[in-house]
């Protein structure tokens, strides 16, 4: 951990089902008898679809693909998995197509001990769905969404969960689901007294009233540079930038090089973990933030938190897939106990 001096200013065919993998993780019970914070996810479920190229393609250009799968996703989803397998007892919000996929991504929650109650099964649009490319050298990779009922996600279904919202001990949201929802899931758990995570993907320009609900922005390089409009900003300066308009605390993924932590106690980098091969960056940010919502619960402070969701996402990219590469708390454990962060 590094302190950093300050710097200047429609339905699919039956017959995919077997081609659908989920994970099958139940973490309901504790066998160390920690009390499991409580976390409510209010967000996206998509089903992805994954090819494999030896390099994503360029504008206009095709390349084949040697690999194809479709596994569970979805950036809320993605979240929730990741908290569950962390521990937590943890509540989805959501919307699904009333469909096969539907069926079966909530039968995968379920299989993780996420609490399913609120995940509504939309009869007039489609499971959403993520085409994503995976540069099979390298880990990366490029994701086009097809939000389906995803975008149908409204202020009363999140309101149907309030009694749940206000019990918990952390509310986490994305950008992948309508700005009005999102703002009526974090403005019922500023009235509440609940803390709010904000992981503000996709990338868009976010209302000062909307971000002020927020107690914790987790976005990636690019997606700060564009909350302040400025591509060209340093992290230590768009993490100062979102401060000023009345978000509480900020921590910027940083890909490998690992987080900086942005708040009243100054600015701190937080380095990241070692990985010997990096399989899949996909669902590494929602790691992240799924796993930080857990460790700050649990009464972490905010960089003992950014050190644990750094451990978690560093093990989530060397496995394929989104949810499928969650780890659970045993091997976070054992990774920050038996490895210290790169230099």
């Amino acid at each position: 951990m590094i302190v950093l001096p300050p710097v200047p200013s429609a339905r699919l065919d039956i017959a995919f089902r077997k081609m659908i993998t989920y994970p099958s993780m139940n973490t309901s019970s504790r066998a160390d008898g920690r009390t499991r914070p409580r976390v409510v996810v209010v967000g996206s479920s998509n089903i992805d679809m994954v090819a494999r190229v030896a390099r994503l393609p360029g504008p206009g250009e095709t390349v084949l693909s040697d690999r194809f799968e479709m596994v569970a996703g979805g950036k809320g989803a993605n979240q929730a998995v990741a908290a569950a397998r962390l521990g937590a007892q943890v509540t989805f919000v959501a919307r699904v197509g009333a469909d096969v996929l539907g069926d079966q991504a909530i039968a995968g929650f379920q299989a993780d001990g996420v609490d399913t109650t609120y995940v509504v099964q939309d009869e007039t649009a489609p499971t959403g769905v993520a085409l994503i490319g995976v540069d099979a050298a390298r880990g990366e990779n490029s994701i086009i969404v097809a939000p389906g009922a995803n975008a149908n996600l409204s202020p009363a279904d999140v309101e149907a969960a309030v009694e749940t919202i206000r019990e918990a001990d952390i509310l986490v949201c994305q950008l992948e689901t309508p700005l009005e929802t999102v703002k009526t899931a974090l403005t019922i758990a500023r009235r509440a007294g609940v803390a709010t995570v904000l992981n503000p993907a996709p990338a868009q320009t976010l209302s000062a009233d909307l971000l002020a609900l927020v107690d914790i922005l987790t976005p990636n390089e690019t997606e700060a540079a564009l909350l302040i409009g400025d591509t060209h900003a340093s992290p230590q300066e768009a993490a100062r930038l979102l401060r000023a308009l009345a978000v509480g605390r900020v921590v910027i993924t940083l890909g490998a090089a690992g987080a900086l932590v942005c708040d009243d106690e100054g600015e701190t980098m937080i380095l990241g973990r070692r990985v010997e091969t990096v399989v899949d960056t996909t669902g590494a940010g929602d790691c992240f933030t799924g796993a930080l919502s857990v460790a700050l619960a649990e009464g972490k402070d905010l960089r003992q938190a950014a050190e644990f969701a750094g451990a978690a996402a560093a093990l989530s990219v060397a496995k394929p897939g989104a949810q499928l590469s969650m780890p659970t708390r045993s091997e976070v454990d054992a990774l920050l106990k038996n490895e210290e962060p790169k230099k």
